[in-house]
């Protein structure tokens, strides 16, 4: 056996009676499709119940898998502490998924912790689940920062383990939408969200979750979502395999989005092996873009492929015979910033806010050296990454003290901020950062710099020549 069904849940804690309090009656419509959700789920009899939920513990580079026997939580926090949530978890299950992601060096694995409880993304779905069938157990997953790739890898083993262990698995998806939807609901209103919800209810009810990948993290992240990896995770435990679809209902109300789709599992259809489609179509995209590379990004990528296949840095004498470096690039000095991205994450990003070396070609492949390998927000970039990697290259212009915010443009100026021996820096025209408060934000921030010292910070400015 294996994944036999699965659906696409909110989890808004208003929808308990207990906790709406009348206020539940105003989403009648999402309760109904909760309803039969869970109709489906006491149909299929699943031995195992997988929950994917954002609000469990959430790591930026590892998967977070229930550990323990068995799990409990309340909604306490939601001045209900009187509903109580009880499930057991299938630890066999849950050592074969541990025991798969270690032999494939996989991140991910049980934390076994009494003190972590269930939380409402786990809760909310066993809630209506559990008055109509409860003899199973449950596997509890957490997202995490990494790419949407890897959420769907960890769905293709969970089916895998499941097919392993002969399980019967029934896949709960557990996510809102947009939170970002009225102005006069409880997180504002942003022109993203309602696009973030008609496009994922076109893909999640339609079944073409090829097109899952293709939601960038800086649109997603404006439109405040909170489901889009539970439901990566979801798609890629049908991986090659067909299914039957229900787009149950969609509301609003409240300002957050709540989508309910069922899926029943059909039979195997190799043309549905989204990952490898789409990892081909990114191969050739990626190689498109390395041939239209100029000089600036050659060179930081011919620091960081050497760097990491040799274990020693690149000399300049190596890169003239390598590469037609032009003369600017070597009779000229300047601070430069080499950033490498992949599968639409940042993966390193380290520079210069003044030159260091004698060359700006001496200054990329120091920095180049220095993103792939002593960025302390990643881990060193593995030679098996080096094909999926995107480059840019900024090279500084002279910063200039500025008097105020009101002299900055975030497209067109970076920013230093400056207190004491404190100082940080953000480059101009980045994707995310769309005004000047949050540009001087996240440069403080980097800094260690805090608000209490508004008054006695010192800003800059400075423009770039941005090669990508």
């Amino acid at each position: 056996m294996s994944i036999i069904g699965a659906c696409m849940v909110p989890h808004p804690p208003i929808i308990l009676p207990e906790i709406g309090r009348g206020e539940e009656k105003k989403i009648a419509e999402t309760t109904a499709s909760y309803e039969k959700a869970a109709d489906l789920v006491a149909a299929l009899k699943p031995d195992t119940l997988v929950i994917a939920s954002p609000h469990t513990r959430m790591y930026a580079d590892w998967f977070y898998i229930g550990g323990g026997s068995e799990g409990y939580g309340s909604f306490s926090q939601f001045r209900a502490g009187h509903v109580r949530i009880h499930a057991g978890y299938d630890t066999e299950m849950i050592r074969a998924l541990s025991d798969a992601a270690g032999r494939e060096d996989f991140p991910a694995g049980p934390v076994e912790d009494p003190d972590i409880p269930l939380d409402h993304g786990v809760m909310i779905p066993l809630y209506f689940i559990q008055k109509k069938y409860s003899d199973f157990k449950i596997v509890r997953i957490g997202i995490s920062g990494l790419p949407l790739t890897d959420h769907y890898r960890l769905g293709m083993m969970i089916r895998d383990c499941a097919e392993q262990l002969g399980r019967r698995v029934f896949f709960v998806a557990s996510g809102d939408l947009s939170h970002k939807l009225k102005k006069d609901g409880p997180y504002g209103f942003i022109e993203e969200g309602p696009v973030y919800d008609t496009r994922i209810m076109d893909v999640m009810g339609s079944g073409d979750f090829k097109k899952l990948f293709a939601f960038d993290s800086a649109f997603c992240e404006k439109a405040a979502e909170c489901g889009h990896r539970s439901f990566v995770m979801m798609a890629g435990a049908f991986d090659r395999t067909a299914v039957d679809i229900q787009r149950l209902s969609h509301q609003d109300v409240f300002g957050v989005g709540y989508g309910i789709c069922l899926y029943r599992a059909a039979s195997p259809d190799p043309d549905r092996n989204f990952l490898d489609q789409w990892a081909a179509e990114e191969s050739a995209r990626l190689a498109r873009r390395k041939a239209k590379e100029d000089p600036y990004v050659q060179l930081a990528r011919l620091s960081v492929e050497t760097y990491i296949r040799r274990g020693r840095p690149l000399t300049l004498r190596e890169a003239k015979r390598q590469l037609d470096l032009p003369d600017e690039m070597l009779n000229t000095a300047a601070g430069a910033f080499v950033s490498l991205h992949k599968e639409d994450q940042l993966r390193g990003c380290i520079g210069t806010i003044s030159a260091c070396c004698s060359c700006i070609a001496e200054e990329i492949i120091q920095n180049g050296v220095s993103a792939c390998s002593r960025d302390y927000r990643f881990h060193k970039v593995a030679v098996s990454e080096l094909p999926l990697l995107e480059y840019s290259v900024d090279i500084l212009g002279e910063a200039e003290d500025i008097a105020g915010p009101d002299q900055l443009d975030v497209k067109r100026y970076g920013v230093i901020v400056s207190c004491g021996r404190k100082r940080g820096l953000l480059l101009p025209d980045l994707e995310g950062v769309d005004t000047v408060e949050e540009q001087i934000r996240i440069a403080s921030a980097k800094a260690g710099i805090s608000e209490e010292y508004d008054r006695n910070i010192r800003l800059q400015r400075f423009e770039v020549i941005r090669h990508t």
